[in-house]
């Protein structure tokens, strides 16, 4: 990671690495010696709902160090990236003023390249037009609305998949609400990275030893299981007002848990199906990673963290 940061410009810390890898001890451990504010970067632990299939940390330690972001909406919303760009941009400076510095820890690296790279102003969720799109779907299938779009926004509906049914369903819902392509909202150049007016530092954990992290994945897993995932997907599903191509449907151990519900299969193959996913969710974590620019690599299990030399650059 470079070193030569410009002096003029205020710092953000970035945190990332594959799911069960420390990320938030280590969050903590910088957070105990330096004036920090913990932002989550977590597609599901936002909504107050999941708890256990997040891997959220206990309300003791949420208590302790606060964590932005966490518990943040119910899932009666959809919490997009949009709304991750919107509410990230919003904390920042709000933590500046309380002379802290904010940390971005997680494992959603789609939020954080879409933090990096700045987005386009996107409205946020509209549930009562999603609602609409999956009577649609339900009536006329998947590739009806497929249809629809590639006669709305040809150009973006040729480069997704005919069965990609959350872009889908954004692509139409932006149109909607927009009144204009988002292809073009895509293509335009309004923008603007978050380097341009902060210096980010960022630290990636990896796994140099990938069995080591599997066998945490799966010691996490039984314990979820212990702790009461099934009731809680339970309850998720009890929920009426929750529309069923909500994302949360889709999220690893949610989605196995209710195959099992629906007596797809038994608990043995669901319990086999979170870990394959968890697993494999680790593995494309690890590879955005190794592609990423300015990171400085940490071995999650032997990492020696070089506080002094933070200390130096913030």
């Amino acid at each position: 990671m470079k070193t030569h940061l410009n002096n003029t410009k205020k710092k953000i810390i970035f945190i990332f690495g594959p799911t069960a890898s420390g990320k938030t001890d280590l969050a903590i451990a910088i957070s105990k010696k330096f004036p920090v504010e913990i932002i989550s970067v977590d597609s599901v632990m936002v909504y107050k709902e999941c708890n256990i299939g997040s891997a959220k940390p206990p309300q003791e330690i949420l208590k302790k160090y606060k964590h932005h972001l966490v518990d943040k909406v119910d899932l009666k919303r959809v919490f997009t990236a949009a709304d991750f760009c919107k509410a990230s941009l919003e904390l920042i400076p709000e933590i500046y003023q309380r002379k802290k510095i904010p940390l971005f820890v997680g494992g959603s690296m789609m939020y954080f390249k879409s933090l990096v790279d700045g987005m386009h102003d996107l409205p946020s969720s509209d549930e009562m037009y999603r609602k609409k799109l999956h009577n649609q779907k339900k009536k006329h299938g998947l590739n009806y609305l497929y249809k629809t779009l590639m006669k709305t926004d040809a150009n973006y509906a040729k480069k997704i998949q005919a069965n990609d049914e959350k872009r889908i369903f954004r692509a139409l819902e932006i149109i909607k609400q927009t009144n204009n392509k988002l292809s073009n909202i895509i293509s335009s150049k309004d923008r603007k990275p978050l380097t341009e007016k902060y210096n980010i530092l960022q630290y990636g954990l990896v796994a140099t030893d990938r069995s080591k992290l599997h066998k945490k994945i799966e010691d996490r897993l039984v314990k979820m299981f212990d702790d009461g995932l099934i009731d809680e997907t339970k309850e998720i599903l009890d929920k009426k007002n929750i529309s069923r191509d909500h994302p949360i449907f889709k999220a690893i151990n949610y989605r196995q848990v209710i195959g099992m519900l629906n007596n797809e299969y038994d608990h043995d193959v669901c319990f086999q199906r979170a870990l394959f996913a968890t697993r494999q969710l680790s593995k494309r974590q690890a590879t955005w990673i190794k592609s990423w620019k300015g990171c400085k690599e940490l071995d999650f299990q032997n990492r020696k963290f070089d506080f002094t030399n933070l200390k130096k650059v913030l």
